[in-house]
């Protein structure tokens, strides 16, 4: 017995699942690398807001607003952070971030990490145009 091919609705709608998937689980792993990198090259402590502002202007990334909060607090648990609440006169207060020295050397580190990782992805799946043109 043979299975029906999934009609072409339902093959977008796997892939596109598969896609949101895959973004998910990257994103989740690079949030705090990206935090600690706009926070390394802050000059002076940032709250989640600007922070979001920031990367809203490096273009359209795949990182939500809401998703940056618990990301911070963890960074922050792990000492890779300092934070302080300061009063708003504006609405409710704002906790101000900024990278400590085990945050910058655990930027390096990550750093160093996504380098190795994003060169081998470049040499094991070099991208949809690197290909195009050759026969198998």
């Amino acid at each position: 017995m043979t299975e029906d091919p999934p009609d072409a609705e339902a093959a977008d709608s796997d892939l596109d699942s598969l896609a949101r998937k895959f973004q998910k689980e990257l994103n989740g792993g690079l949030v705090g690398l990206v935090l600690l990198a706009i926070l390394d090259q802050a000059t002076e402590d940032l709250y989640g807001y600007q922070i979001a502002k920031q990367l809203q202007g490096t273009g359209s990334g795949p990182v939500k607003q809401g998703a940056l909060y618990p990301v911070l607090r963890t960074l922050a648990a792990n000492g890779l952070l300092a934070s302080r609440v300061v009063p708003s006169y504006a609405g409710p207060p704002r906790r101000y971030y900024r990278i400590t020295e085990l945050g910058r050397a655990v930027l390096g580190r990550w750093l160093s990490i996504w380098a190795d990782m994003r060169d081998f992805v470049d040499r094991v799946a070099p991208g949809p145009t690197a290909n195009k043109g050759q026969t198998p």
